[in-house]
């Protein structure tokens, strides 16, 4: 059919006015753009060592190929590896003490989130030869002797040690059994909480190797089904202490390479405790030992004589609530031997604190009303040590240096937002990264001094999309509740449209557990996704309730036993605030989050049925009592002491308070927050008689990973919110 001119000149008219209005306005996310095309996907410079002259660092390329650069120029000065084998991936690698050889962990198993089994290699830089570790099957967490003769490794549960000259291989214990005994390892807990897998550790002159043993015959089996697209599923059965469970009886023992044989050292009568992190001191027969009680509120560091096994207590702390989790550079030990750090909030604030190998208090480091955020390093030449701390502001992070004495403190990044620094060895470089919720991450190279040299990653394309989509920025903004003494940090996303005339449905966005900060002058998680929720007409908002971090001990130790209460509180009261303003539609308000955010986005709509029509709960733990024994425990107490904290703010226990809307999602090989737990709060739910909506993944784990998982994801959850909100 033929159009007419008069018709077609309209037509053409429009097209080209709506064509200039598109570009005016800029283009429209699609979620494929998000998770297919990856075209807000966020760059960065990650893997980077830094090698023993400090003047050059290499990075692992294309999973098959190693090459070292300048720090000064960032001239390419080497390929030390390449391989054209396409079914050669490297994981992960790790040169020896002098830089003669590498060690290649290659086609990768992963188990859970860090651990995993691999075909491991030994690459001669000088002779080019490549050989395999053992072939006797795949091993776990290689790691090279001091010297370079050996490599230590796991397999089976049991450590193995190849001696790179006579391509012998001894085993060192003989014990280990799936779900019973692990040597040189870690069980789910440890490795899921204190985040290290590894847990054997070469002496400095590599003639000793001191290694944990987890006895994990008593703790409760988990069974999970895993379908594997196979006629009849798997039942995967694997050891996970819950809250108030029997964890793992932890030993410490030193392997002695010269007489071969085996001590155990001393680390007291009591079972039903931790031992989070062991560490060498600069002695070969000196081990230092850190102990912590099963309610996790008291500490003590023990210095073992590996010869015979004995130790002595050097230093303890006590604290009314929680010591927090021990990080693995906690109890950084000066090069001299003679001093340690530590970390703590005896003063209310994180602090670094300076001891002589005796346990005597020498002296705090930094001081103030405001906390360390991480450790980053300590140049033992010039005593200087390096950290990112909320100084300035809660959401913002700096990167500074001080004396271990105190003085000369100085701050080394320059631009207000999120700045995270990584050293060279020697320290004359460092890698500064920074970002801010309008800066996706912008990664230089500096001087020592601070003088940048070069920038090594811009983002370039992505601020050109951030520019060509009219990404709307975060408003940083502090509210006041009625029920906390303190300010609440919030941003807020408006659509790009807005009119302060009109009334917008909000959805709130959260995770809010202990110590977590999602309200950061940084490159937003979900930001992408949000800026398209904005995009369809809604206002995005985020509260960071008390109980999260960077803000002293009070602030974030209010929740202690009462995990969901005041965070519930903090969110539905933070949702009547925002509600009340002139262009929010208070009708229609939602909330949704993801773990710990999951748990909280269900318990406010539960006990905010006034307030909220909506939520989305994506893998929440429904009763703390599921969850494993040290991170609920660290929090919580144990259910015996704290029965009443641990029942009246679950989610189980107001089912019946459901009005809204609720969609529930769980990959059902969640080995974490594991699928139970969404079990038993849709059990819960129909006993209730409670419609609620869900979307489970078959073998997907917490994260919920790939392309078209999170394609298919995403559009589920845009379309319960187009639908309901």
């Amino acid at each position: 059919m033929k159009v007419p001119l008069k018709i077609a000149g309209f037509i053409f008219t429009f097209l080209l006015s709506q064509n200039l209005l598109s570009q005016e306005i800029g283009k429209n996310i699609t979620l494929e753009d998000i998770f297919i095309n990856k075209k807000f996907t966020e760059r960065t410079v990650r893997g980077l060592r830094s090698m023993n002259d400090g003047e050059h660092f290499t990075t692992l390329e294309g999973s098959r190929k190693i090459v070292k650069y300048s720090y000064e120029t960032g001239d390419v000065k080497d390929i030390l590896f390449n391989t054209i084998d396409s079914e050669f991936k490297i994981n992960d690698y790790e040169f020896s003490a002098d830089e003669s050889k590498i060690l290649l962990a290659a086609n990768a198993e992963y188990i859970y989130r860090r651990s995993y089994t691999a075909e491991y290699y030994i690459y001669d830089i000088a002779t080019k030869k490549i050989e395999k570790l053992s072939q006797n099957g795949r091993q776990k967490y290689a790691a090279f002797s001091p010297n370079a003769l050996q490599v230590a490794f796991v397999r089976d549960n049991n450590i193995f040690i190849k001696d790179l000259t006579t391509h012998s291989e001894i085993q060192i214990t003989f014990d280990g059994k799936f779900n019973f005994i692990i040597n040189g390892g870690t069980d789910w807990v440890y490795e899921e909480e204190y985040s290290f897998t590894r847990a054997f550790f070469w002496s400095p002159n590599g003639d000793k190797i001191a290694y944990y043993k987890f006895d994990e015959s008593d703790v409760q089996i988990f069974n999970m089904t895993k379908y594997n697209n196979e006629l009849y599923p798997e039942n995967y059965a694997f050891k996970y202490p819950k809250a108030g469970e029997k964890n793992s009886i932890v030993s410490i023992h030193v392997y002695d390479l010269v007489t071969m044989q085996t001590n155990t050292m001393n680390i007291g009568p009591e079972k039903d405790q931790y031992i989070p992190r062991i560490k060498w001191t600069t002695q070969s027969n000196k081990l230092s030992i850190i102990r912590e009680n099963r309610l996790q509120n008291h500490i003590e560091i023990l210095i073992a004589n590996s010869d015979d096994g004995s130790s002595k207590l050097i230093y303890e702390e006590k604290n009314k609530f929680y010591i927090e989790r021990i990080k693995d550079w906690y109890m950084t030990m000066t090069e001299d031997g003679k001093y340690f750090i530590i970390n703590s909030e005896k003063d209310g604030w994180n602090h670094f604190y300076l001891y002589d190998m005796n346990g005597n208090f020498v002296n705090q480091i930094t001081k103030g009303e405001w906390d360390i955020t991480d450790f980053i390093g300590l140049d033992n030449k010039t005593q200087t040590l390096y950290y990112q701390s909320a100084e300035e502001s809660p959401i913002n992070k700096a990167v500074y240096s001080i004396k271990l004495d105190g003085g000369k403190k100085k701050k080394l990044s320059t631009q207000k937002g999120t700045n995270a620094a990584n050293f060279s060895k020697g320290f004359n470089y460092y890698i500064n990264y920074y970002s801010s919720a309008a800066n996706p991450k912008f990664v230089t190279l500096h001087k020592q001094n601070g003088k940048q040299i070069r920038v090594l990653e811009d983002n370039q394309d992505l601020k050109q999309a951030i520019k060509d989509y009219h990404f709307v920025p975060a408003e940083f903004i502090t509210i006041n509740t009625p029920s906390s003494t303190w300010d609440l940090n919030a941003y807020m996303i408006k659509p790009k449209d807005f009119n302060p005339e009109q009334k917008y449905p909000m959805l709130m966005f959260q995770y809010g557990g202990p110590g977590s900060q999602r309200v950061t002058d940084s490159w937003l998680r979900y930001f992408a996704w949000h800026q398209f929720l904005a995009q369809q007409g809604y206002i995005i908002v985020c509260v960071d309730n008390r109980g999260t971090g960077s803000r002293g001990e009070e602030f974030k130790k209010i929740t202690y036993g009462q995990l969901g209460k005041y965070e519930t509180i903090d969110q539905i009261e933070a949702a009547e605030y925002f509600s009340k303003l002139p262009f929010v539609d208070k009708n229609r308000t939602g909330i949704w989050g993801w773990s710990y955010g999951g748990f909280l986005s269900a318990s406010c709509l539960f006990h905010g049925a006034n307030v909220f029509e909506m939520a989305i709960s994506v893998a929440p733990v429904s009763s703390y009592r599921f969850y494993d024994s040290i991170y609920t425990e660290l929090y919580m107490g144990l259910p015996k002491d704290n029965a009443e904290g641990y029942d009246d703010n679950a989610l189980l226990s107001h089912v019946d308070k459901l009005q809204g809307k609720l969609l529930l999602v769980h990959g059902t090989g969640d080995d974490n927050v594991h699928f139970q737990n969404s079990v038993e709060l849709a059990r819960k739910l129909t006993e209730a008689n409670k419609q609620f909506e869900s979307q489970f993944y078959i073998d997907k784990e917490h994260s919920i990973r790939g392309n078209i998982t999170q394609l298919h994801l995403y559009t589920r959850m845009t379309n319960f919110i187009l639908e309901n909100l």
